[in-house]
């Protein structure tokens, strides 16, 4: 499916949301829904937001994008160019033309909108909006095989780069050097090390140096598609201990992974996780951390929970990350017909074969260096 085609997919789907909650458009301002609608361009300038400075609206005619002047070169020259969707522009100091751009575009007709836009009214848009990023195109699930693979290549380099002493902060900043290179960007980065890795779920990275061995976690985005990854490197054999709590959290993700079916629904993939916790000897360590769920346009779409009626659909990604203390497992995969498939594959990293229920998967290992 060629770009143009993918977007004529992505219009219908809209109109027929249109039609049936008998709206005339949707104003779009949420980077996920920006970039799931235009292919992943982007409509924000600072990266910690959920929303963006630039608009796009839909209706049964097409696509137009509503910003400021400061934005729509950008936007017309690159992200944009190749489309046919359209830039209406307001001088950023010019409130009343602001006003005016926005009046002339929605034009009193009835709208909704998935964030408040000052000085238009507009009702909220329906939750069931989110549905349709869920479902991925051909043309997405390639540029998400990419983008799986850049961001599992990324964190691995900085494991096998990383040396002791280093500080969490200095592995961080490694990673987002390593990500950025490839043209990703980290909405999560985690770096945790020796006791704090044991402590903390989520580590965020801190000056401590690494001793003994560290895990570096991300999840990070290219043209609106985001994928998660997480790998640990110890300095030399790890423990017993260790090793067994890994191979536990490796069970917990093969089960994850093996129950993430088409029409299975979250809760019961959660359900599949508490027993491999428990077939391992650590029936608690689920209650310590979320489990993982759906991914693609957010870090996490819908989390898996216990009871959970939220269906797996076939060509939707998902990011399970089982822990269990100081150590964790996590890829993005896709959910098929025919069972998940990793995205992306470690490159050169150490593995082991995990099976759930006649579902056997290679798990990455501790690496040892």
């Amino acid at each position: 499916m060629p770009p143009e085609a993918e977007r004529r997919h992505k219009h219908e789907q809209v109109v027929a949301l249109l039609d049936a909650h008998g709206l005339e458009a949707v104003l779009l301002s949420r980077r996920c829904n920006f970039a799931w609608y235009t292919g992943g361009a982007r409509n924000y300038v600072g990266a910690a937001c959920d929303a963006g400075n630039s608009h796009l609206l839909v209706d049964r005619d097409g696509a137009c994008v509503l910003t400021t002047t400061i934005e729509a070169t950008r936007l017309t020259g690159e992200d944009l160019a190749d489309t046919d969707i359209g830039v209406r522009a307001w001088s950023y100091a010019d409130p009343a033309e602001r006003e005016s751009v926005l009046a002339k575009a929605v034009g009193g007709r009835r709208v909704a909108a998935d964030v408040p836009v000052a000085g238009l009214a507009a009702e909220p848009l329906d939750p069931a909006f989110d549905r349709l990023r869920w479902t991925l195109t051909e043309t997405e699930i390639a540029r998400y095989r990419s983008v799986a693979a850049d961001v599992t290549a990324a964190i691995e380099t900085v494991c096998r780069r990383v040396e002791p002493g280093w500080t969490e902060d200095a592995v961080a900043g490694e990673a987002a050097g390593q990500l950025r290179r490839r043209g990703c960007l980290p909405w999560v980065l985690l770096v945790g090390a020796d006791e704090r890795l044991a402590a903390h779920r989520h580590p965020l990275p801190t000056a401590n140096p690494v001793e003994r061995y560290v895990m570096v976690a991300s999840c990070a985005e290219r043209g609106g598609l985001i994928a998660a990854c997480s790998r640990l490197v110890s300095f030399g054999p790890i423990s017993d201990d260790l090793a067994a709590r890994h191979r536990a959290v490796m069970q917990a993700d093969a089960a994850l992974i093996g129950a993430t079916r088409p029409g299975a629904t979250l809760g019961a993939i959660f359900d599949a996780a508490r027993a491999a916790y428990a077939d391992a000897g650590y029936p608690d360590e689920w209650r310590l951390h979320h489990q993982g769920g759906s991914i693609g346009y957010l870090p996490r779409e819908v989390k898996a929970s216990p009871g959970c009626t939220v269906e797996a659909l076939a060509g939707q990604a998902f990011a399970w990350n089982p822990t269990v203390a100081g150590t964790k497992c996590e890829d993005t995969i896709l959910c098929t017909a025919s069972g998940p498939e990793l995205l992306a594959r470690p490159t050169d990293w150490p593995t082991e074969r995990a099976e759930w229920q006649g579902v056997a998967i290679d798990r990455p290992l501790i690496l040892e260096r």
